[in-house]
């Protein structure tokens, strides 16, 4: 007796098995995508540390040059007098933590001093957030050290007392 030859029936899955397999996928998603959430924000407090880093070198190389400190400007506006030190379009276009780039000069109980205002402009990060942001620029505590909260939402990096 010849063999009877097989439906396509008997080798397609059934909806069972497919369910099956897409709430598996569902359940490793629900497990992986906070874990690339929790990156996404390490690595913008790890950019926003080495743009604060060349904007602390750029004004230590103005004040090398021209014997002075960099002088006070408006929340996100550009001091002139960093042009050919840093990008204008680096210091006017934010922060990758939100807010906006400044600079302090004889005010906030500084002599000198840059970092992030957060003014409205973008996101905004409270003191939890930035306090991991100081872990990695300084002390890890906004009371102490050159990283500090000057304000109510002005974080910066002093440069002279």
């Amino acid at each position: 007796m010849p063999p009877r030859p097989r439906s396509c029936a008997a080798h397609a899955f059934t909806l069972v098995e497919i369910l099956i397999v897409v709430v598996i996928l569902g359940i490793l998603a629900a497990i992986v995508v906070p874990a690339f959430a929790g990156a996404t924000d390490e690595s913008r407090r790890g950019a926003f540390a080495e743009s604060l880093h060349s904007l602390i070198e750029s004004a230590e190389i103005y004040q090398a040059r021209t014997g002075q400190h960099i002088p006070d400007s408006s929340s996100g506006v550009f001091p002139p007098e960093l042009l050919g030190y840093i990008r204008e379009s680096d210091f006017e276009g934010g922060t990758p933590v939100g807010g906006v780039w400044d600079t302090e000069f004889n005010d906030s109980g500084v002599t000198s001093a840059v970092g992030v205002h957060f003014d409205g402009t973008g996101e905004t990060q409270d003191d939890a957030y930035m306090t991991l942001v100081d872990a990695i620029v300084d002390d890890g505590d906004l009371s102490t050290g050159v990283f500090r909260m000057l304000a109510a939402s002005r974080y910066y990096y002093v440069l002279a007392e």
